[in-house]
């Protein structure tokens, strides 16, 4: 469909013999299939992601719009281990007790308080969190 179809980057016609379609109803010019943030050419060999109109690459995306963990803020990978509480989403390593710092595993007790996690140890029956002793010299 070269000459008929209009580019979802420049608004221009598209001449070219050859053209990038993105989703069913995007095409663009193949110079102008660039990532909105870092100018990434976005061509066949790179994946495309699109929000609000706007092409990204991957990691631009992943960066600006991807589920990041509560506690470190960093974005995940698809081969993270993940821990969730309620609707916050930590990596495994994250998910520790804000107050010992202790890893809480799978089946462990724990309170959670905003986005900071309590251990059985320090958190009261009532979910406030419980004093603890000083270490004695």
């Amino acid at each position: 469909r070269p000459g008929l179809a209009l580019c979802a980057g420049c608004g221009g016609r598209i001449q070219d013999p050859f053209l990038l379609r993105v989703s069913p109803d995007l095409e663009w010019h193949v110079a102008c299939l660039k990532c909105t943030e870092c100018g990434q050419p976005l061509d066949e060999t790179c994946t495309c992601f699109l929000r609000d109109g706007k092409a990204y690459c991957k990691r631009d995306y992943s960066r600006l719009f991807g589920i990041k963990c509560a506690q470190c803020r960093a974005a995940f990978s698809s081969s993270d281990l993940v821990m969730r509480a309620r609707d916050h989403v930590y990596h495994l390593e994250c998910f520790r007790c804000a107050a010992c710092g202790r890893q809480l595993l799978p089946g462990d007790q724990f309170c959670l308080r905003d986005r900071d996690l309590l251990c059985r140890a320090d958190h009261g029956h009532d979910g406030t969190a419980a004093a603890r002793s000083p270490a004695l010299p």
